[in-house]
């Protein structure tokens, strides 16, 4: 077991819902638009799991995006309003491109993806409704997709951006706190075993991306950020091109928390996905 989280039966938690993929004889597939007719939104198969996520306040200096996949840094953004995209692009941007390099020491860094989200009762699925929490454990790339995100965004440098070190990392902060309802979990890469990761397509009209789906597995180890603040900010390593035993893929997932009061405010939450690039060795 992993030394920095050897004492993990001693940490606070709580008993709550998982909801992972169910073994099934096809390739699990989700749409992100409206498919043909006939055809379903996703093919994916739930099963649900109760298992403990614990607090992991109490171990935040002994975790790293090396050894569990996940850290947590304190960070004050300027920003006034998520949801604003010229703010978030102007502003946070470069905020997030320095967090991260002072976090990886990584020469280049490219944010190519922001998703706000912002939980309504009902509105999972509907046209123009807000981006919701995504209760199912899932990881946003794969050993597959990686590469292909740098060839996709970056153009004729991917080749050479390819030669050194690449990892994607997502940047999950509250748009406002504290977050009682809907909190995100997130597991020790090194608790998911390689065949607990399923490869599964995520169709665009234009292009078919790549997921992990995850299966069950009791050796999965989860946690989480009670009651997390605007200025708390989760990195979630979702690829990592080196294959020297450091983690190279975290699952996350939203879940319900039993403790949560009936009267908490909805989730807000905003995530950036970014490139982090290290020069090849020598360079």
């Amino acid at each position: 077991m992993n030394q920095a989280i050897s004492r993990i039966d001693t940490l606070p938690a709580v008993e709550a819902e998982i909801h992972y993929l169910a073994r099934m004889a096809e390739r699990p597939r989700n749409y992100t638009y409206e498919p043909p007719a006939g055809i379903p939104r996703s093919n994916i198969q739930p099963e649900t799991h109760i298992v403990p996520i614990r607090d992991v306040r109490p171990i935040l200096s002994k975790v790293s995006l090396d050894r569990e996949g996940f850290a947590v840094v304190n960070h004050r953004s300027s920003v006034h309003d998520f949801f604003d995209p010229e703010e978030v692009k102007t502003a946070y941007y470069p905020e997030a491109e320095a967090l991260l390099k002072a976090a990886t020491g990584a020469d280049r860094v490219f944010i190519f993806d922001t998703t706000t989200r912002r939980r309504t009762e009902g509105a999972s699925g509907a046209a123009g409704a807000p981006r919701q929490p995504v209760l199912r454990a899932h990881v946003d790339h794969t050993a597959k997709s990686g590469p292909e995100r740098v060839r996709f965004w970056m153009g004729q440098d991917a080749e050479e951006l390819l030669r050194g070190r690449v990892q994607i990392i997502n940047v999950w902060r509250p748009a406002r706190g504290p977050v009682l309802d809907s909190p995100l979990a997130f597991a020790d890469a090194h608790s998911v075993a390689s065949a607990d990761l399923v490869p599964t397509d995520l169709v665009y009209p234009d292009r078919v991306g790549e997921t992990y789906s995850v299966y069950y597995n009791p050796e999965h180890r989860w946690f989480y950020l009670p009651r997390m603040q605007t200025d708390e900010v989760v990195l979630l390593k979702c690829y990592d091109s080196e294959e020297d035993g450091r983690a190279r893929f975290a699952p996350h997932t939203a879940f319900i928390d039993p403790t949560t009061p009936e009267d908490a405010p909805p989730r807000e939450s905003i995530e950036l996905r970014a490139l982090v690039f290290h020069h090849a060795r020598g360079e």
